[in-house]
């Protein structure tokens, strides 16, 4: 009976540099794999054992496939097929004979490491040499080639060296591997003297040396990276991991790839199944292609669950080998808290037997041990559990996007006033009147005027003739403010409120000054989707400020569970404590997906009670997209709201706060900064969600509930309201 084919198989680096030596009779005396008490070893994976061992072989092939080896099964006598062909500078890789026919009468010299401008001092005087770069996997400090690189540029300062590269791997164990190295050294060198060199850490390179040794071990913030999100599902790091690269993007200092496990099972690993096989086969492949980009110098960002140790060792290895660094970072929310929020209802599911090996339920999470940084994101916003990320990186120092040129951006209002003197414009085609030096200047200002009876001015500051308002500098020019054309109709009798389709801007008369042009009004714009007024408060005659008529409004977003106690609470009475031309604006929504259902009686008795109109007409809505993307700042009653908004919205973290999260940030704040540049100061230094600070749902818990819940939302407003709009009068 004919014996089965001979399996084939690729072994691991160190294998094959093992591989290398025994068939060079370096490693004599040993000479096969696997001798008792050898760390020379070679393991088959079951399935090729098994077919060695039916075979009475295994053959042994690079990773190219190339045959070098038939090993015996068992018994491990090993028989070349061929030697290995490929790699850098293998012109220098000599087995132990042809060094000794070659360099018999040489001193030789081992190295693991670059030789410094001392070191290749002390060995000029040794007479002839042989080094030995030691060039195996897991034994040199640098890489391979880097070494072999290094060592050839020291041989041409020394008076006469040459260099034969050993692939000499190292195996674990330091004490075991100094004892190799000895056995193989001892066969190169013969009967030949062998110095060693002793440790110069302080030493200073060469300059060719120098640039070879920075190339190859670059500092902390210039080497590759690889960033590892592991944790349950649910456990919140594709959204930690996806406001890392946020943060990193923003600072624009790297390369990045994003390497999300969904996104790689459909690129990638198409075709592959849930089975515990092919999962691990999956995070190899992340693994392999991240640390392809390390090795390049790149940073690589990963969030697959990869529950088992032994394959996030192997991307380990992966990166490390490339030459690039690791960085695991695990994402421990409890498995309870991971069940709560799953929208999906995976867990759900696996309990009840729908997904099998579904991981933490039917298939086991391993919890690493060796983790870089540990977050519980439980009961926390994303922007304070991303910030034990950040800080961890920066004390690894391999990135550090915390700091800020060394000052706490909050200390620099993004949009201040600015010292301009009235001669110079803002961009615009009109000219303010008074001298200046442009190359025509007008003796009389001609304001630009719209074909409407009103006159029309550009937003540019405009001195008034004797003690007028202060300039005004816009943070970017508008093409048209939002103020109505139309005169101002008188103040109405009645206390209730108007519904109209227009959108939510009360028109307003402005003093003009005694002498000079008047404030210019354009046409309204169209009003921002979802912003539509739904009640409208009663028109009024007030005063403003020049600023008024020329700023686009904040557009404010309040959201609770079904739009219809505590967010439409914060929407009408925002209405009616903030005037439309004071900078702000306002809409609210549900997060479960209630339409047009009106206040609960005893939530509604509350804004009556507060002098609010309107009240009976308020008809809820539903959270959506377009929602979120017109709108400026998201206020939320609970922290729960802010997760699962940003769940959806990871990168609008910059702008989703609970209320109470957001009035402990505008109490902490410059007290000058309002409008946008509240926004953008508070957007970058954000506090945690307290679930401490959340407004409690009042609904179907009796007036009382109902009274004490639209107190604390009052409350909070009042110190939201006037910072926003800057107009302090409202927390009166």
């Amino acid at each position: 009976m004919s014996l089965p084919p001979v399996p084939q198989h690729c072994p691991t680096p160190r294998e094959l540099d093992d591989l290398e030596l025994l068939v060079t009779g370096a490693l004599v005396p040993t000479v096969v794999f696997n001798e008792p008490g050898s760390p020379v070893t070679l393991e088959l994976p079951p399935s090729v054992a098994e077919q060695a061992a039916a075979a009475g072989a295994v053959e042994l092939v690079d990773p190219e496939g190339l045959p070098l080896a038939q090993v015996e099964v068992p018994g491990g006598t090993i028989e070349p097929l061929t030697h290995t062909q490929y790699g850098p500078f293998r012109r220098f890789y000599l087995t132990p004979r042809e060094t000794r026919e070659r360099y018999a009468g040489r001193t030789f010299v081992p190295l693991v490491d670059a030789l410094t401008h001392p070191q290749l001092t002390a060995l000029a005087s040794v007479g002839p040499l042989v080094l030995l770069p030691l060039v195996g996997h897991g034994t040199p400090d640098l890489s391979p080639v880097a070494l072999l690189r290094a060592t050839i540029a020291a041989a041409s300062h020394l008076p006469d060296a040459e260099v034969v590269a050993i692939p000499l791997a190292g195996h674990g164990d330091a004490d075991v591997d100094h004892d190799l190295g000895v056995q193989v050294v001892a066969n190169y060198a013969d009967d030949d003297p062998v110095v060693g060199v002793t440790d110069d850490p302080t030493g200073a390179f060469t300059p060719e040396i120098a640039a070879i040794v920075d190339f190859d071990r670059p500092a902390p913030d210039r080497q590759g990276l690889v960033l590892f999100f592991t944790g349950l599902s649910g456990s919140g790091k594709s959204t930690l991991a996806r406001a890392l690269m946020d943060r990193l993007l923003e600072h624009g200092v790297r390369t990045l790839t994003s390497l999300d496990g969904d996104v790689v099972r459909r690129n990638l690993s198409a075709g592959l199944t849930f089975s515990k096989e092919d999962r691990e086969t999956n995070i190899r492949r992340i693994g392999w292609v991240a640390a392809e980009i390390s090795r390049h110098g790149g940073v690589a960002v990963c969030s697959p669950i990869a529950p088992f140790d032994s394959t996030r060792q192997q991307v380990r290895s992966m990166v490390e080998d490339a030459g690039g660094a690791f960085f695991l970072v695990h994402v421990a929310t409890p498995l309870e808290e991971c069940e709560r929020r799953d929208r999906k209802g995976l867990y759900a599911k696996a309990r009840r037997g729908e997904i099998p090996e579904f991981t933490g339920i039917s298939s086991p999470y391993e919890e690493p041990e060796d983790a870089d940084v540990r977050v519980d994101t439980t009961g926390r916003t994303i922007d304070d559990a991303l910030t034990d990320v950040l800080e961890a990186l920066r004390q690894s120092g391999h990135l550090d996007l915390l700091s800020e040129g060394g000052e706490d951006p909050t200390q620099v209002p993004v949009v201040e006033p600015l010292d301009v003197q009235p001669p110079v414009p803002v961009v615009t085609p009109v000219e303010a009147p008074g001298p200046k030096a442009a190359p025509e200047p007008a003796a009389e200002p001609e304001p630009v005027v719209e074909p409407e009876p009103e006159p029309v001015v550009e937003p540019v500051e405009t001195p008034a003739p004797e003690a007028g308002p202060e300039p005004v500098v816009e943070r970017e020019p508008e093409p048209e403010p939002v103020v109505d054309p139309v005169a101002t109709p008188a103040p109405e009798a009645g206390p209730e409120p108007v519904v109209e389709p227009e959108p939510v801007v009360e028109p307003v008369e402005t003093p003009a000054p005694e002498a000079g042009p008047e404030p210019v009004i354009t046409p309204a714009a169209t009003p921002t989707p979802g912003y539509e007024p739904r009640i409208r408060p009663p028109a009024t005659t007030q005063p403003t400020s020049p600023a008024s008529t020329t700023k686009d409004p904040i557009r404010v977003l309040y959201v609770c569970t079904a739009n219809i106690c505590r967010s439409p609470f914060m929407e009408l009475l925002s209405h009616h404590l903030v005037r439309p031309h004071e900078g702000a604006v306002f809409a609210s929504a549900g997060t479960r997906g209630f339409d047009s259902k009106p206040m609960p009686d005893d939530m509604a008795a509350t804004l009556v009670e507060r002098g609010v109109p309107g009240v009976s007409r308020f008809r809820s809505r539903a959270f959506n997209s377009d929602l979120m993307a017109n709108s400026d700042l998201v206020l939320t009653a609970e922290s729960s709201h802010r997760s699962f908004i940003l769940d959806d919205h990871p990168a609008s973290f910059r702008k989703v706060f609970t209320i109470g999260q957001f009035a402990e940030a505008v109490r902490t704040a410059r007290p000058e900064l309002s409008g946008q540049a509240l926004l953008d100061a508070v957007g970058l230094r954000r506090g945690p969600a307290d679930p401490a600070l959340d407004v409690a749902d009042p609904y179907n818990r009796g007036p009382e509930a109902a009274e004490a819940c639209a107190a604390s939302l009052e409350e909070l407003l009042r110190v939201v309201l006037p910072a926003l709009t800057g107009t302090r009068k409202i927390a009166s």
